[in-house]
């Protein structure tokens, strides 16, 4: 009897180990998985912003494109794309303290950049204008990861 009861011990002993293993396996796969789906979607998430902080710059410029009705200008010294010029109120669209930033205003009153509204998150923004073309490039940091993503497009301004 006494050596049955050692077997039903080791048995059990056996069964336990078997499911501490088991259960180890399943929590490092998870641990995994979650690690991955966190990169993957912390991926998307800056790509997605790169993408739609250039678009959101090209729907404004094409709303906006009238004949010398876009220029680029210095904005208390941040890089600026003024929409509207020539007429009584005009768009500024800028990046300002990893913000691509939005402000209507008056033409002629003095604003500062900090009064722009948040539109979504930009460490950069670079433009350039040459014979009819609008280069608009946006770079946004990336958390946890050395380096930037960069958007790029190039619009053909129909006024020019």
């Amino acid at each position: 009897m006494k050596k049955n009861a050692i077997t039903h011990n080791l048995d059990g002993l056996a069964a336990l180990l078997l499911f501490a293993v088991f259960a180890a396996s399943v929590m490092a796969v998870l641990l995994t998985g979650a690690k991955a789906y966190r990169g993957v979607t912390r991926r998307d998430q800056e790509a997605y912003n790169a993408r739609t902080a250039v678009q959101y710059v090209a729907q404004r410029v094409r709303q906006a494109d009238s004949l010398y009705g876009i220029t680029l200008e210095d904005f208390e010294g941040v890089e600026c794309l003024v929409l509207g010029q020539g007429e009584p109120y005009i768009t500024r669209l800028y990046c300002y303290e990893g913000w691509l930033m939005e402000l209507y205003c008056l033409a002629g009153e003095s604003f500062s950049p900090e009064d722009g509204e948040r539109i979504i998150e930009a460490q950069e923004l670079k433009l350039s204008l040459d014979q009819g073309m609008l280069g608009v490039q946006v770079l946004t940091a990336q958390e946890e990861a050395p380096g930037s993503r960069t958007s790029e497009l190039w619009l053909e301004l129909r006024s020019s």
